[in-house]
């Protein structure tokens, strides 16, 4: 029976009231709006009011219905499981019979709703809904037809892989030809639907749509000139699409798709440029795009440079004519979040650079301009002309020479600005090819460094940054000095996003550049630490990453006096400053970690107060996040990030500070906490936790070796390449360790050797093995007098894996005489021992180089 409901009178009052009160723009009302609705989900029927409103109340204004619809969309989103049958069944139906309502804003809410009821799982409890969407394709009524269509798209969008899967019987199989049959409908509108319903199935390679591949390239192809932008568009994003997964069907007719696609790129509508511009970017990733490309060089070239120019509308956006805004106050969703990367271990601690995962933190980056809509013309052009520059290397350079002589010294502003942005998008591709024209050039970058329009300022520093390799490579007083005074005039400009873009490049220099910049460490300083009391909340975040590289960069010679006295007293005032919640402790912790290390005892007076707040931060973070594992609904979640950079910069402060971080952990729970941690479900926590253990190890064993029987079995469950950071991680620690005991055990032997030279045999060669691996330095030294004093004990516990003790004592470069003594000895006694024949039938087995080695310094 069908399912009777009929408002009460008040109540659809009380809602109608709710729903114009929740558009106003006071907050206050907004909150209170809220709490009403929580209360009144609380009633079984209030859903059914809802759609209600949406589709029975005509009398009622659009937006007011659309609202409705989208609270309605919300519930189901939270509780649709909780929905009584009857309220379901009801929803259900109003969504299909008004589908085709005479409004588009409604028909669109109707589409949204029913979407979001088939992604909870719905297709599978609604077996009606898409035959009877396919049903109403056919309808005469254009609404119905438009409707159906728009509310199919939104669930090829959301639900493309339940619909090729074998749950609901392959509806594809029908859909897919339905879809085909409208590419030719008299509306534009549904013509864009029917392109964008069958795209969705494009990359899955979706079985259905493979059948039907030919007529659908077919029919694509009929449409390339249609005169609706968004027909074009997805035309387009069809194309793009099918080069990654379909290209065999794509290229008998390449030339042809080429030359479309040049036209399309130079669309005057620039959704339907962007989307041409894609293909560019997606041709010079396939093997065959240079055979494809090389005679359209010529025409493709020039039309992507065209497109790296500022539109109109983007100056706007960017505030183009606003040149000083140093003293206007960030607004926070300017702030891009930032992503952590824990640290990694690599040989002796070359950090993979800690910086963003996010790209304005990649200076190499074609991303100049991140407050525009992120994508755009401009920069798919320009990472269009940055791969294919990667591609054709050189052979691009006859084409972009001319444009560019043209456009670097032109008098408009914004064309001078795009040919910049050109010279750097090439740097990578045509390096070798520019150099012959960079000692003129480069000068040329200086000068445009103090132009008078900020964003040429700007792009300039980005584009010098491409080519800081080949400044550095060149006398420092040419180029290196004169760039560096520009440069960091600009990191004091007064437009922010000057400022942002010098302080980036400058990291940039800095990492080209490393010692080559300490004669002018003290004028850096000054300008980086000057920056810290001009800078906005954006660029501060960025200042930190530019100090942080300069310590990596520079290392033990920032530790001067002078310089620490510059550097530090600002940097602990931020840190005193930024609560324990305040997310811009990551850039600042991450920070003082390269600080430190470069610093090592220079940091000593900072040590303390730094140290204490990472192990709280860390212990703050495990507190809550047990809190949240007990009772999931009354805790939230921790970030783990604040626990990821406090055990980075405890690694800092480990490797920094050697043995004198050795007070601090006697007095602190670290250990404890790191056990937790190591066992977090979190790679990135694991991975972080690895390398202190590891820094801990080699600056203060003392305190870790009475947990190394509860570490170890950690340690090798995570020795599982497929976390390759924390694999490589947990290696170096296990190695750290075994380098550690070894040395311990050689100690052992050598103050009591009667009571361990007996069990020679069973650790000589995993001993001999360790510790072939570290330099020469006074433990290696006391723990091999130690094994020498036992094998003078036991000298048949050696005999076995005597190889490996000869290369051992190869490792060594210069040991002290009466250890070499020592050596000697017993190599010339294992010699006489064996006799001459025997020797050397056993020293054939050797490497040449270790043969060679014991010959030149033993003699033997």
């Amino acid at each position: 029976m069908e399912y009777e409901w009929k408002p009460d009178e008040q109540g659809l009052l009380q809602i109608l009231q709710l729903l114009k009160e929740s558009q106003s723009p006071d907050t206050t009302t907004q909150r209170a709006v809220q709490q009403k609705l929580e209360q009144l989900n609380q009633y079984p029927d209030f859903n059914n009011y809802l759609i209600f409103v949406l589709t029975k109340l005509k009398s009622e204004d659009e937006p007011t219905r659309s609202l409705s619809g989208l609270i309605l969309k919300n519930n189901v989103k939270a509780h649709f499981h909780n929905f009584p049958n009857g309220v379901t069944d009801f929803i259900k139906s109003e969504c299909l019979n008004n589908i085709g309502d005479s409004s588009p804003l409604i028909r669109a809410t109707v589409g949204i709703l029913i979407t979001t009821i088939a992604s909870k799982g719905e297709l599978q409890n609604w077996p009606d809904l898409l035959p009877k969407l396919c049903r109403l394709l056919d309808s005469e009524d254009y609404n119905t037809c438009e409707g159906a269509f728009g509310a199919l798209q939104k669930i090829c969008e959301d639900s493309a892989e339940i619909l090729d899967s074998d749950v609901l019987d392959r509806p594809l199989n029908i859909m897919i030809p339905k879809f085909l049959q409208f590419f030719k409908h008299s509306s534009a509108k549904i013509r864009s639907h029917a392109v964008a319903c069958v795209n969705q199935f494009i990359i899955s390679r979706t079985q259905a749509l493979m059948l039907h591949i030919d007529s659908f390239i077919e029919n694509l192809f009929a449409l390339a000139g249609d005169e609706e932008p968004e027909v074009r568009k997805n035309v387009c994003r069809a194309l793009v699409m099918l080069l990654e997964v379909r290209m065999d069907r794509l290229l008998p007719h390449m030339i042809s798709i080429v030359e479309y696609m040049l036209q399309r790129t130079q669309d005057q509508d620039e959704n339907v440029a962007l989307e041409a511009c894609e293909f560019w970017l997606t041709l010079a990733e396939q093997p065959i795009c240079k055979d494809v490309l090389c005679r359209h060089l010529a025409k493709l070239i020039p039309v992507l440079v065209n497109g790296m120019k500022y539109s109109e509308i983007d100056i706007i956006l960017l505030k183009g004519d606003v040149e000083e805004d140093e003293a206007i106050p960030d607004s926070e969703q300017d702030i891009r979040p930032r992503f952590h990367r824990s640290r990694t271990v690599a040989q002796p601690h070359e950090e993979d650079h800690i910086e963003d995962d996010d790209d304005d933190d990649d200076d190499n980056d074609l991303d100049d301009d991140d407050t525009i809509s992120d994508w755009n013309l401009r920069k798919c052009s320009a990472a269009a002309l940055d791969v294919l520059a990667n591609v054709f290397r050189d052979e691009l350079l006859p084409h972009i020479l001319p444009l560019l002589k043209e456009l670097l010294f032109h008098h408009e502003w914004v064309v001078k600005e795009s040919g910049i942005l050109v010279l750097g998008a090439i740097a990578e591709g045509c390096m070798q090819g520019m150099i012959p024209y960079l000692p003129e050039l480069i000068p040329h970058l200086i000068q445009c460094l103090s132009n008078k329009k900020a964003l040429v300022r700007s792009i300039t520093c980005w584009t010098l940054s491409r080519y800081a390799h080949w400044v550095v490579s060149q006398p420092p007083d040419t180029y290196l000095k004169p760039l560096m005074t520009e440069l960091l005039k600009r990191i004091l400009d007064s437009n922010k996003r000057v400022q942002e873009a010098a302080c980036s490049a400058f990291a940039t220099l800095e990492e080209e550049a490393c010692t080559e910049l300490v004669p002018y460490l003290a004028y850096i300083l000054d300008t980086l630490v000057f920056a810290f009391s001009k800078y906005q909340h954006k660029n501060l975040l960025i200042l930190y990453d530019a100090i942080g590289t300069l310590a990596d960069s520079v290392g033990h010679h920032l530790n001067k006096p002078e310089y620490i006295q510059m550097l530090m007293p600002p940097l602990i005032q931020k840190w005193n400053m930024l609560k324990d919640e305040d997310k811009d402790l990551f850039p600042l912790l991450e920070c003082l970690s390269s600080v430190a290390t470069a610093l090592q005892s220079g940091f000593l007076p900072y040590c303390e107060p730094v140290y204490q707040r990472c192990v709280n931060l860390v212990q703050k973070t495990l507190a809550q996040a047990m809190l949240h594992n007990a009772q999931p609904d009354q805790y939230e979640a921790p970030d783990k990030d604040f626990m990821i950079v406090a055990l980075d910069l405890l690694s800092g402060l480990a490797e920094g500070l050697g043995g004198n971080i050795e007070q601090l952990v006697a007095c602190s729970n670290i250990l404890t906490l790191m056990y937790q941690c190591m066992q977090d479900k979190m790679p990135e926590v694991r991975q972080s936790s690895f390398a202190l253990l590891g820094d801990l190890t080699k600056a203060c064993f003392q305190h870790v070796k009475p947990c190394i029987a509860d570490f170890m079995p950690i340690l090798g469950t995570n020795l599982n390449p497929e976390f390759i950071s924390v694999c490589n991680n947990a290696t170096w620690a296990i190695g750290e360790i075994s380098i550690q005991m070894a040395i311990t055990i050689g100690r052992l032997g050598y103050v009591c050797p009667q009571e361990v030279a007996p069990m020679l045999q069973q650790f000589i060669r995993p001993w001999c093995t360790s510790l072939r691996n570290i330099r020469d330095n006074e433990e290696k030294d006391s723990a091999f007098r130690g094994i020498c004093t036992m094998i003078s004990v036991n000298p048949s516990g050696v005999v076995q894996d005597f190889i490996f003790f000869c290369d051992a004592v190869a490792s060594w470069i210069n040991p002290k005489d009466d250890l070499r003594d020592m050596f000697c000895k017993i190599l010339h006694g294992f010699k006489n021992q064996v006799g001459d024949e025997n020797w050397r039938r056993f020293s054939d087995q050797f490497p040449l180089p270790l043969k060679e080695r014991l010959a030149a310094y033993y003699g033997v």
